[in-house]
């Protein structure tokens, strides 16, 4: 059975060596000196080797099941949702006014990687609740945050997200789901939603239904689409739960992964539903918690990633199988162990870069949002935006591929269940479609967020990279070979891609949404390399400064230099696609596929 083991040192150096949290000015993380944060994060990594990661392979075994309307969890599940919630994780970064901790998101991030790491199905529970409770948070009344939330921080009660419709995924204009007025100011909710995670489940007392629909009368189109709460339970005006609701599940979807999540078709029989922020506005409040999913997909991606990785290089080191070309390393067995192989090493390093660089990447990305919030930096909420189509899709992407070459150092063994390995090539392929497709998040970033603002935001990170790089060359001739040179012409790859798009996007706009996902996974490799430039940077002043434990930083280095030397450079592959422009893209007719 594979195992998992959570990477707390890595995030210590991250958060500290490279991020320098302490020193961030922002509020709260002047207490996130690291012997608070290892403790934090030591406790979570148990958690989820003790805890999490065994249920993982039952929850991909047994799945959900539908018995009478109620949805039975897999062995296990319930009893380690009472241990979630007794240990306060649900509410981390949650206000303390609703029973929360309010630690800062970045916290929040790290620990969820590990616990989605060990079990993702199980933590989408705990994870899709604190989404919907931010919804309610950003956009509901004093009344609403202050039935729903405090049961949602704690996850005595859970909540999800309902907006695709057997007909209309990303199209949510064309949603038939109807609210219809009433006179106590509550509405009636009739309608059917497919693939709602967690929809119905025995690990808490109620679910908060987050539910997209067109109020009658309302505009045509996504202009009509509001958003309400609506409890599976009724609740009293003292808390306490009232009558059932008329929302239930018609059925579980048999899925290619995540098995230990209910992913359920509901069904709105003139349910109860409360208002949740403004009437024809749902999609902005929905997007308070849409934005958030996506960044944790994107950390799906990862943590698959890192997972399978793990797995595969102990794999790697044990099974014996050929001879070092260069000489036998194993001369008193039959042969050498797998790792020996350059092929294998390539795999595992492609991995393992990979997966520390994304690492960075997230936790960047989570103090932005921490800047963004606490700070009320426009800024940084300006550029967190226009990554966060990064984020999700060349995290998920490049995810995905990762465990498919972990799962290839296995051989045969790979594609045989008994090992365990398929499940995290499966788990991890619905996080490319899921919170809006990949190809949806590379239009979102091509076709909206590069022009927001004037284009302010893309500008700002082109300036941040180019200061990044001219405040830190000079000082040592290998870091800024092997470091600046390459993240220089990866940034100058990505500028001329942008700058096709402004010169022939406007006279033929498939110019360049045809090179959207191209363009998609150029941002993501510059990301990456920036943050490896950090990263590396970071453990030569370790170095340097005489810090304990060498190969740590040692191995960083020749990790880092890895990516830049051997992923880094696809952007020159993207930007002569993206500069092919849509004519071979859009040659066919549709009658010729």
């Amino acid at each position: 059975m594979p195992s998992y083991v959570a990477p707390t040192k890595d995030m210590q150096f991250i958060l500290h060596d490279v991020l320098n949290i302490t020193q961030a000015g922002i509020p709260g993380y002047d207490d996130l000196e690291p012997d608070f944060t290892s403790a934090i994060l030591e406790e979570a990594g148990k958690i989820s080797t003790e805890v999490l990661q065994p249920l993982n392979v039952i929850g991909d075994t047994e799945g959900c099941t539908l018995e009478n309307g109620v949805v039975r969890t897999p062995t296990g599940f319930k009893a380690a949702f009472e241990q979630m919630k007794e240990g306060g994780w649900p509410g981390l970064d949650m206000p303390e006014q609703y029973g929360g901790q309010n630690m800062p998101y970045v916290i929040g991030t790290a620990v969820g990687e590990m616990f989605s790491a060990s079990n993702q199905a199980f933590t989408m529970y705990q994870g899709l609740t604190h989404g919907a409770a931010s919804a309610i948070l950003a956009h509901g009344t004093d009344a609403q945050k202050d039935t729903y939330l405090p049961k949602m921080v704690s996850c005595e009660w859970t909540g999800t997200m309902n907006l695709t419709e057997p007909h209309c995924g990303t199209d949510l204009g064309m949603m038939r789901t109807k609210a219809e007025p009433q006179d106590d100011g509550s509405y009636k909710i009739t309608g059917q939603k497919i693939f709602i995670s967690a929809g119905e489940h025995d690990m808490a007392g109620n679910i908060v239904h987050l539910v997209l629909a067109k109020i009658t009368g309302g505009p045509e189109g996504i202009k009509g689409v509001s958003l309400f709460i609506v409890p599976k339970f009724l609740v009293n005006e003292d808390g306490s739960l009232g009558a059932r609701n008329g929302v239930s599940c018609g059925n579980i979807e048999e899925k290619m992964g995540i098995h230990g999540n209910s992913t359920c078709v509901m069904n709105y029989d003139e349910a109860t539903g409360y208002l949740l922020g403004e009437e024809h506005k749902g999609m902005r409040a929905m997007f308070t918690m849409m934005n958030e999913a996506r960044l944790g997909v994107g950390m799906q991606g990862l943590s698959q990633a890192e997972a399978a990785y793990q797995n595969a290089v102990e794999y790697a080191k044990d099974r014996l199988q050929g001879r070092d070309v260069t000489g036998a390393k194993n001369p008193d067995g039959p042969a050498d162990p797998l790792i020996v192989h350059p092929d294998i090493r390539r795999s595992l390093m492609d991995q393992k870069s990979f997966a520390e660089g994304a690492r960075a990447f997230i936790l960047w990305g989570a103090v932005m949002i921490d800047r963004a919030h606490r700070n009320s930096d426009d800024d940084a909420d300006g550029l967190i935006s226009l990554l966060t189509p990064v984020i999700k899709g060349f995290l998920t992407d490049e995810g995905y591929d990762m465990t498919v070459q972990a799962q290839q150092v296995y051989g045969g063994h790979g594609y045989i269940e008994e090992w365990g390995m398929s499940q995290f090539t499966r788990d991890a392929r619905i996080a490319m479609i899921y919170e809006g497709a990949n190809g949806v998040q590379a239009l979102d970033l091509v076709g909206r967020k590069l022009a927001q603002d004037g284009g302010k935001h893309v500008m700002a990170f082109f300036d941040l990279v180019k200061s990044y790089i001219k405040d830190n060359s000079g000082q040592n001739e290998d870091f800024d070979r092997d470091f600046l040179e390459p993240l220089k012409a990866a940034s100058k790859d990505l500028q001329a891609a942008g700058m096709y798009f402004m010169q022939n996007g406007m006279k033929n706009p498939n110019n360049a949404l045809a090179g959207s996902t191209d363009f998609l996974h150029m941002f993501g490799h510059v990301c990456l390399g920036l943050m490896w430039a950090q990263m590396a940077k970071a453990a030569l002043d370790s170095l340097a400064s005489g810090a304990p434990d060498t190969a740590f930083y040692e191995t960083k280095l020749a990790t880092g230099r890895y990516y830049m030397a051997r992923r880094l450079p696809a952007t020159a592959m993207h930007l002569t696609r993206i500069q092919s422009g849509a004519d071979t893209v859009m040659a066919l007719d549709a009658a010729n596929f």
